[in-house]
């Protein structure tokens, strides 16, 4: 039975905050709020809770992850980001963007896409999300939380705790949230729009 927070959206209770990222640092899969729609999040070096955000998404390993991040340098821990990269990127975050970078070696092999060694990476605008993130110390690696058959994220926190109550340890409700997903682009080379979402892909020059 997973344990549901209710977190203001615009000023996240500290205590909660704590107690979620603890969840998150002993295993836990949780549910939170972002500035696209609710996600599903691990602690990164976790290879089971991988699994489950798998399992859950039904997602094979072509699948790209999301490194959430706090920041450009942080973000700069994760990939390789060259100065045009920069540039776009320092544009468009924080925000709804997910962009496609060549993976370093802080990255674990498990969660790049095999084929490329990428990883998909973005700084959020949401307070939840960043509260989480700043309390945590490093990324969290994230998925949309798009469930199997269905056509957009669910929006309600009260509806994923009765969907997914005994899939995760952690939902944080944190208000009506969005059904788009981010704007994916990827930037190894010229930008590429890979997915059109809640971001404006004209930031990149699309």
């Amino acid at each position: 039975m997973s344990q549901f927070f209710a977190i203001h959206p615009d000023s996240p209770q500290p205590r909660l905050i704590k107690q979620a990222v603890e969840i998150i640092r002993s295993g836990g899969l949780v549910v939170y709020p972002t500035d696209s729609c609710y996600a599903l999040g691990c602690h990164l070096g976790d290879k089971d809770a991988l699994e489950r955000i798998r399992r859950i998404r039904q997602v094979d390993e072509k699948h790209h992850f999301t490194l959430m991040c706090r920041d450009l340098s942080e973000l700069g821990t994760y990939a390789r980001v060259d100065n045009r990269q920069f540039r776009y990127l320092k544009s468009a975050m924080p925000g709804p963007y997910t962009v496609i970078l060549q993976a370093t070696r802080e990255v674990p092999k498990r969660v790049m896409q095999a084929k490329r060694a990428t990883i998909g990476l973005r700084v959020p605008q949401h307070p939840v999300a960043l509260a989480l993130l700043d309390e945590l110390g490093e990324p969290l690696l994230t998925s949309t939380l798009l469930l199997p058959g269905d056509e957009w994220p669910p929006t309600e926190g009260w509806e994923i705790r009765e969907r997914l109550e005994h899939e995760v340890e952690l939902v944080i409700d944190g208000g009506h949230c969005g059904t788009n997903p981010t704007t994916v682009i990827d930037l190894l080379e010229d930008p590429v729009l890979i997915r059109q979402g809640a971001g404006d892909a004209s930031v990149f020059g699309l």
